[in-house]
């Protein structure tokens, strides 16, 4: 599952492909993962946002009326996290959707800025 995320975040595999795969997970155990892999990666740790992070928001390719996507706009984002947790079983594609897209955003923006210069991630080392 982890080297799913990252192959998907790095471009280096395709996003819809990567959401079939991963929507075989347990959502629970996939939710947890992403959400702390997106917790890690925004440098801003008083209330965990940045530019990338809502530039994520505003450009996930999802309707921007999905209680998912209402809920990451409209709430900080623990609050966000919180929340998204306890939707219905029929919101997680979703939801899924809205955090690996977020997580390829910020990761993104983490490695041209953090890391550009090299880094110890070994995620960010994927073939």
């Amino acid at each position: 599952m982890e080297e799913i995320i990252n192959k998907i975040a790095q471009g280096k595999m395709d996003f819809n492909l990567g959401i079939k795969l991963l929507l075989q997970n347990n959502f629970e155990e996939l939710f947890r993962t992403l959400h702390n892999y997106i917790i890690n990666s925004i440098p801003n740790k008083t209330d965990y946002t940045s530019e990338a992070y809502q530039k994520a928001i505003a450009t996930i390719p999802l309707k921007a009326t999905y209680t998912p996507i209402v809920i990451l706009k409209t709430n900080p984002t623990k609050i966000a996290f919180q929340k998204l947790a306890l939707l219905s079983k029929n919101e997680n594609e979703k939801t899924i959707t809205a955090l690996l897209w977020i997580f390829k955003i910020t990761d993104t923006e983490r490695r041209n800025t953090v890391c550009k210069n090299g880094c110890e991630h070994f995620w960010h080392k994927i073939e």
